[in-house]
């Protein structure tokens, strides 16, 4: 076995949680901004249409900036990356970086100029089929404006890894942070008076924050820009190559994404916002719970891989599974229960009325089922990037999406689509569940493949735990429930801190009782700390 040079190093069990905690507090941050932001955007337009073609005109920029860094970010650039700077080659990654964002912003560019010129055609025919010519014509305007972003994330994504590289974490989870004030000012200040475009002008300030708040850092790690072209820049054309597949394996996760909002246009006005604001709130956990350890042990896997220590590569995997399934069970669980006064408390004043509360939880609660398998599918998919393996991915999600959209069809038509105006069960609740049950299928493939890979991921101990964590959950989810029955006339402030504090106490005790060892270890850390 190599060893690791000081540039790139495999951080130990203790460094990776204490880097995860970073990363997590990072999150939080982040999520509590995240709800801000919605709040703020919810109380100004409510659940209609502006808010419907926003988040329609939100989905062209994202997935090009998905397609375009996200492929370089999670798959292809770091563990190429992390190889020159384990082997001491700290030029080389140089030149690797330069000429990796010189091809993304020219890439960048040309992709966003393209979709400007058919924004007109991509809103009509795929993005919002069914809706209104008047909110297909604003989703055209807005999504104008947003693609400015595509080019700022693209370089802004890139900066995330090569400090992640470094094993510099805090300023890259401050990132979203800083696009939720951007949004947050859009909204409260740019939007006032009901000027969605205000919004949208927020999102590329927003951009401007995520990327700005990084260079300090890179200034730390003394990484200097060098703008190279060429596929002879040495890891440039491996980076190209690892980043074909995780491409089109993104690709396909953003169909998903487009299909429900082609879907939901045919729906009850606020159907897309419904969907939106949910899968955002969700979408807020798994980034604290699952993409908070994933961001700290991607690039320790990534050494360990190109060092071929598969000891320790099995090890520092199977810790990560045991904890985010210890987190997440209870969080997805308990989110689908206290789902309502949640989004009544967070978002119910100004324009959001309690109709658009009550759809939209409804959303949620049927995403939440789902939280578990999307944090394991965060860990699981980086393991197979870190062996520089990305096709297997893509081959189990082109497999997910076409069971997604299936379901997706078959379980809107069971719960009255197109014939029922509901929004309180609205037909696009269909669309949530169908992701949930279809993640966790991805995630159970996933699993099944990497264990034959890898030699196993001490299933007895990990699926144990989960098994264990999985039982104490229900009893959290019957406290919280039997709480909501008992007293559905408290202040919501009350139902919803109320629920929440007992499900956790029932959890947190059922937990300990059941010997689960992620819950005996959180005490023993806060007791070590008090005696220091």
């Amino acid at each position: 076995m190599t060893e690791p040079h000081a540039s790139a190093r495999a951080l130990s069990g203790r460094q990776i949680a204490q880097a995860a905690g970073i990363v997590m507090l990072a999150y939080i941050a982040s999520g509590v901004l995240g709800i801000v932001r919605q709040s703020a955007i919810n109380a100004a337009f409510g659940a209609g249409v502006e808010l419907d073609a926003f988040m329609a005109a939100q989905r062209v920029p994202e997935t090009l900036f998905v397609l375009v860094a996200g492929g370089a970010l999670g798959s292809a650039f770091i563990p190429v990356f992390t190889r020159f700077l384990a082997l001491g080659d700290d030029d080389g990654a140089e030149r690797l970086a330069g000429g990796v964002i010189t091809l993304l912003v020219l890439a960048a560019t040309l992709l966003a100029g393209l979709a400007f010129a058919l924004a007109g055609p991509i809103a009509r025919r795929l993005l919002v089929p069914d809706a209104a010519p008047d909110t297909q014509a604003l989703t055209v305007e807005l999504m104008r404006i947003m693609l400015l972003t595509v080019i700022v994330f693209g370089i802004s994504g890139l900066f995330m890894g090569i400090l992640n590289a470094h094993q510099h974490f805090l300023a890259p989870a401050l990132a979203p942070s800083m696009y939720n004030l951007g949004l947050i000012f859009g909204a409260l200040v740019l939007a006032r008076g009901g000027n969605v475009h205000g919004l949208a002008w927020g999102a590329v300030l927003g951009a401007g924050l995520h990327l700005g708040v990084q260079i300090p850092a890179l200034l730390r790690v003394r990484f200097r820009y060098r703008p190279l072209f060429g596929l002879n820049v040495p890891g440039v054309s491996e980076v190209l190559l690892l980043m074909g597949p995780r491409v089109l394996g993104l690709g396909v996760v953003q169909v998903n994404f487009w299909v429900n909002t082609a879907l939901a246009s045919g729906m009850v006005e606020g159907s897309v916002t419904a969907l939106g604001v949910a899968f955002t709130l969700m979408f807020t956990v798994i980034g604290i719970l699952g993409q908070s350890v994933g961001t700290a042990v991607f690039p320790t896997l990534s050494t360990l891989g190109a060092l071929k220590d598969s000891d320790d590569f099995r090890r520092t995997l199977a810790r990560a599974l045991s904890s985010v399934l210890f987190l997440s069970i209870p969080a997805g669980i308990g989110m689908a229960v206290v789902s309502r006064p949640v989004i009544a408390l967070l978002f119910e004043r100004g324009e959001w009325s309690s109709g658009d509360t009550a759809g939209t939880a409804w959303a949620l609660a049927l995403f939440s089922v789902g939280l578990a398998g999307h944090t394991v599918l965060e860990i699981l998919v980086r393991a197979f990037f870190a062996l520089h393996d990305t096709w297997t991915p893509v081959k189990v999600g082109t497999a997910t999406m076409l069971l997604n959209i299936a379901l997706s069809l078959a379980l809107i038509y069971a719960m009255g689509y197109p014939d029922t105006t509901e929004f309180e069960r609205g037909p696009f609740g269909g669309l949530a569940l169908a992701m949930s049950i279809a993640t966790a299928l991805e995630s159970t493939a996933l699993w099944i493949i990497l264990r034959r890979r890898v030699g196993g991921l001490d299933e007895r101990r990990v699926l144990g735990s989960a098994a264990r964590t999985l039982v104490a959950s229900a009893l959290m989810a019957l406290a919280a429930g039997g709480f909501l029955r008992l007293l559905p006339d408290l202040p919501v402030l009350f139902q919803a801190g109320g629920a929440m504090a007992l499900g956790a106490a029932v959890f947190w005790g059922a937990a300990l009782l059941l010997d689960v060892e992620e819950a005996e270890m959180v005490p023993r850390l806060v007791l070590r700390r008090l005696r220091r």
